[in-house]
């Protein structure tokens, strides 16, 4: 059997840079700053929304209709109209309720880890796919030579009844 080498295709290589280009310009836009001042119920919204509703299950303080939740971004706005600053009025709940009142897991300590495993799992998971791909793409193409064939149709002929 001969071996084939595999002609050097832009293809794929195309594929990546272009996907490289989707996600850096994605990532542009959603990071690219807003531009004014928040209003403070803008703000409000943004604080509750990070607020654990502590009467309901999974529901964020803004999200929530319960009483406490409504008592909750009260609060937070009056506490922003007081001049307080959205990190105090935070670090405040999560002195009067524990971290578990956080919907996000801070970037801090052990939070870290939260945000940190699935970014770690997903690079190591692409490195394989890339490695896996590319031993792969350096295998041999085998192609049958005429001998091959001829071998092949003798070997069949002699496996055959006679008719």
């Amino acid at each position: 059997m001969s071996h084939q080498g595999a002609p050097a295709r832009r293809g794929p290589r195309l594929v990546w840079i272009t996907l490289a280009v989707v996600v850096v310009a994605v990532l542009a836009v959603s990071l690219w700053p807003r531009s004014g001042t928040p209003s403070v119920a803008e703000r409000t919204r943004s604080l509750a929304s990070e607020l654990r509703c502590v009467d309901c299950e999974g529901l964020s303080v803004a999200d929530s209709a319960t009483r406490s939740a409504r008592l909750v971004r009260e609060d937070i706005a009056a506490r922003l109209r007081r001049g307080q600053s959205v990190d105090e009025i935070r670090q405040y709940y999560v002195d009067q309720n524990g971290e578990s009142i956080l919907l996000k897991p801070s970037n801090r300590g052990i939070g870290i880890l939260v945000w940190a495993l699935p970014v770690i799992a997903l690079l190591l998971g692409a490195a394989g796919l890339v490695v896996a791909l590319r031993r792969w793409q350096r295998q041999p193409r085998l192609v049958a030579t005429d001998d091959d064939e001829d071998l092949v149709a003798r070997a069949r002929e002699q496996l055959e009844p006679d008719a």
